[in-house]
């Protein structure tokens, strides 16, 4: 195949690794290191509803407001070059990722009208070679022909140290207690809400990180997606062979 029929493959034809999870599960960690192993490009979608609700709140509109906050997100000038998270050509990835625009994030998510408005920009990272993404609804929504589904997760008394740690490295303020609770609602509202909730789906996408290394958690995840292409190139072998046998 040449470079040139690669850059421009069909979307469908490009493959996608779809990393769900609830909050602080370890999902982007695990993402990125196995888009960077791979090759891949790497989706974070949770990025774009956290900066949604970061420019609705700077906007100065309500985040209960559905129709407001899915105009800020169809506008949402935003850009990741070099891994970083740009708002209008500013710096916002430690600003995005605090208690507070979290919560927001899940209150926005929840709007279907904002939720439409961010599908067309996720589905528009699929590209040569692959691409690795995590979120909420990666594979059941935005990439439900994934060639891989992994829904990763964690106690909630697992993922809220991990989060305070997250934030006491990055300088932030932190509060245990409070992220536990904070979590524990946040899991219920993202299962919870009519649109796109999350979910495991099967039972076999389930991994749970709960004490495993990163780098192991990365290893199931490669090996998973290896035997997902060994299994799809069977199957697209026995096609071909019971065609040319129907012939």
């Amino acid at each position: 195949m040449s470079a040139a029929h690669d850059r421009h493959a069909a979307p469908h034809a490009v493959p996608v690794i779809a990393i769900d999870g609830p909050t602080a599960s370890g999902k982007g960690t695990i993402a990125q290191r196995v888009a960077s192993r791979l090759g891949f490009h790497y989706l974070d979608s949770g990025a774009l509803y956290r900066l949604t609700a970061f420019a609705a709140l700077r906007a100065g509109v309500m985040l209960e407001d559905p129709a407001g906050v899915a105009a800020v997100a169809a506008a949402l000038p935003v850009a990741f070059p070099d891994g970083r998270i740009e708002l209008a050509g500013k710096d916002v990835g430690d600003a995005i990722r605090t208690e507070p625009i979290s919560q927001g994030a899940s209150i926005v998510a929840a709007h279907p009208a904002v939720r439409d408005a961010l599908l067309g920009r996720q589905r528009a990272f699929r590209r040569p070679p692959g691409l690795v993404c995590d979120g909420r609804d990666m594979g059941s929504v935005v990439f439900p022909d994934a060639v891989l589904k992994v829904f990763l997760t964690a106690s909630a008394e697992t993922r809220a140290q991990r989060r305070y740690k997250q934030l006491i490295e990055k300088g932030l303020p932190a509060n245990l207690p409070a992220i536990l609770q904070e979590l524990r609602m946040r899991d219920a509202r993202d299962s919870g809400r009519a649109v796109a909730p999350l979910q495991a789906g099967a039972p076999e996408a389930v991994l749970d990180s709960e004490g495993l290394t990163i780098e192991t958690v990365v290893g199931t995840v490669l090996d998973r997606y290896g035997s997902a292409v060994r299994d799809q190139a069977s199957g697209r072998s026995a096609g071909a062979a019971g065609s040319t046998l129907q012939g």
